[in-house]
């Protein structure tokens, strides 16, 4: 690759690392910087990267740019959006600033999306990243091995959960639209990576990614702000949001649920799998984001109190299940 960019004496230090096999370095040259991506063959599969940045970047994202590949080896040499993630960035006199940036950008995406350039986000799909929970968080995590009663209480609300998302129109979905994932860049904010997961699904999942991040906390009061400044933003692009905001506010905070389920498996699992532990640290709000969307909805009583059994939050005695 450096030959097909006649790179001369370039130097080569770590970028990131991602919760995958793949590792980013930064290329310094005389002609500016540069990002090699190391996906290993065996691990990795580069084509879905690839797939996905040309198609959000022709939608008009700030996806890296495509300099050179070699799909054999899994690498790949990209250009460079910078080392400023949202998460540095973000600050209380920088957010809403950012985050209309963030909104424009997804809506871009979404604008252009059309059926069968994506994975569905379907059935199996979603509940398999629910399963995730009693599999990894539930049973290796805490050692919490349910009672009949206790997983059927789990199981209906699951069904629930994916009886809503799957109602819900479908847009590309980015799948980690979040603060770890957005670069601040000077022109065209944001830069936009990690998408190589992207699929075809509900209209509010990046949304909810984004508002309810695991790696940030904002009042209820600015994310319920900024939800309605992007629903506001999408109706205008004539996105296929509902027309009742109530209704889009329902689908997103139900959206969130699954996420939050998932997410909390994927960090049990990046830990007992992977060794990754940075990411325990983490665990607490996203459990916080699940129980007070369960706390706000009818039907969710039973699936919070076994939340509350489970996470030793009441002692007191007297649920059945």
């Amino acid at each position: 690759m450096g030959q097909t960019l006649s790179l001369t004496d370039p130097t080569l230090l770590p970028a990131s690392a991602d919760a995958s096999f793949r590792r980013y370095f930064r290329v310094l040259t005389d002609s500016g910087s540069h990002i090699v991506m190391d996906a290993p063959p065996d691990h990795e599969d580069c084509r879905p990267w690839l797939h996905v940045a040309r198609l959000f970047r022709a939608a008009g994202a700030n996806t890296p740019g495509i300099l050179a590949e070699n799909l054999e080896e899994g690498f790949l040499l990209i250009s460079d959006l910078g080392s400023t993630t949202y998460l540095s960035a973000l600050d209380e006199t920088s957010a809403d600033r950012l985050y209309r940036d963030a909104n424009a950008a997804l809506i871009r995406i979404q604008t252009a999306s059309r059926p069968d350039e994506l994975p569905p986000y379907d059935a199996v799909l979603l509940m398999r990243e629910m399963r995730l929970f009693p599999d990894w968080y539930l049973a290796r995590h805490l050692q919490v091995e349910l009672t009949t009663g206790q997983r059927q209480v789990m199981e209906a609300a699951f069904q629930a959960i994916l009886a809503n998302n799957l109602a819900q129109q479908r847009v590309y979905v980015h799948r980690d639209w979040h603060s770890r994932n957005l670069m601040l860049t000077e022109a065209d904010n944001p830069g936009v990576i990690d998408f190589q997961d992207a699929v075809y699904g509900p209209i509010s999942y990046d949304l909810v990614s984004i508002y309810k991040d695991a790696y940030i906390r904002w009042e209820e009061d600015r994310v319920l702000d900024w939800t309605i400044r992007y629903w506001e933003s999408a109706r205008r692009a004539g996105l296929p949001v509902p027309s009742d905001f109530a209704d889009f506010y329902r689908d997103f905070e139900w959206m969130g649920m699954q996420r939050h389920i998932k997410v909390l498996g994927i960090f049990a699992r990046l830990f007992h799998r992977d060794g990754k532990d940075s990411y325990l640290r983490e665990m607490p709000l996203v459990m916080d984001y699940l129980r007070r969307a369960c706390g706000r909805y009818n039907g969710f009583g039973d699936f919070l109190r076994l939340l509350d059994e489970i996470e030793g939050k009441t002692l007191a005695a007297g649920y059945t299940f």
